[in-house]
């Protein structure tokens, strides 16, 4: 029988690691949610199951190596840096010039050789899942990282990864999004150009913000109202007022002119500013 894409299990996210030995814990890639199928032939499809089997054509070829009549495997394709930390950046350029650089890691086996493996407990798929793998493929296996979780996270935070994902050994592959497993993600502190402050009466006050390089509007982030920074940027806010970017209408917002830079505090791994908050701000000279 042909198998078919599985919807994935999603990770809820969370903001401190959970602690205790029923977790395992791994890196958070920073890439593609994707699925590995293999049966007649080898099909590879995004978390929202689209077929992207022709943008992979290295990655079909490290599958096919694996000598599987039948399998699905869940993971994450990606592109590791210098500092050989996955780079979302340098993703899509490499799918289409640099099939050599993409890696899929894989870290939970739903099916293999006719068997449907998801009532099983997450460890021992996750160790068959170990023993079908070569050393030397552009298929690589998610390692757990041993340890306590608090300090774990630590180590991520610091080495500039985007976060960790904890899961619980004993759960079982449900389709949709699950507690069983966590996302715990890390923050980066960045500059941003201040579009705007947005202020209505009752509400929390945002600094909107914008990409440094391409000018590109990317999120908000919440001012602290008992700061000295809120009453300081709102002073200089008044005093440079400006039009608002072309195409944004929020009738709340006090535009500014540009010139106004941001230290915003966010998710590390975001398309756009989530969970941001301004941590401070510098007139460019």
């Amino acid at each position: 029988m042909r198998l078919k894409f599985v919807e994935p299990l999603l990770p809820t996210l969370v903001e401190k690691p959970p602690e205790g030995d029923e977790w395992v814990h791994e890196v958070k890639f920073d890439g593609y949610r994707s699925q590995i199928v293999i049966d007649d032939d080898v099909r590879i499809f995004t978390r929202n199951g689209l077929n992207w089997t022709t943008k992979y054509r290295n990655l079909v070829g490290a599958a096919k190596r694996l000598g599987l009549d039948s399998a699905i495997i869940d993971g994450e394709i990606v592109v590791l840096n210098e500092a050989g930390l996955s780079d979302f950046a340098a993703l899509r350029k490499a799918i289409t010039r640099r099939q050599q650089d993409l890696y899929f890691v894989a870290f939970d086996l739903l099916h293999l050789e006719g068997h449907d493996l998801r009532d099983m407990d997450l460890e021992d798929r996750r160790e068959i899942l170990e023993g079908i793998i070569e050393p030397d493929s552009q298929i690589q296996f998610s390692q757990a990282l041993p340890g306590d979780a608090k300090a774990i996270f630590e180590l991520i935070d610091k080495a500039g990864i985007e976060g960790m994902v904890s899961k619980r050994r004993d759960s079982k592959y449900r389709s949709g999004r699950s507690t069983n497993w966590l996302k715990i993600k890390s923050y980066a502190v960045e500059e941003y150009d201040i579009l705007g402050v947005e202020r209505e009466m009752g509400k929390p006050a945002f600094a909107l913000m914008a990409d440094r390089a391409t000018g590109k509007y990317v999120g908000s982030a919440f001012i602290n109202s008992r700061g000295a920074i809120r009453d300081r940027l709102w002073k200089r806010v008044q005093e440079h007022a400006g039009p608002a970017p072309q195409g944004m209408k929020r009738p709340a917002t006090q535009w500014v002119k540009p010139g106004l830079v941001g230290r915003v505090k966010h998710l590390r791994g975001e398309a756009d500013l989530r969970h941001a908050s301004l941590q401070d701000f510098r007139e460019e000279s």
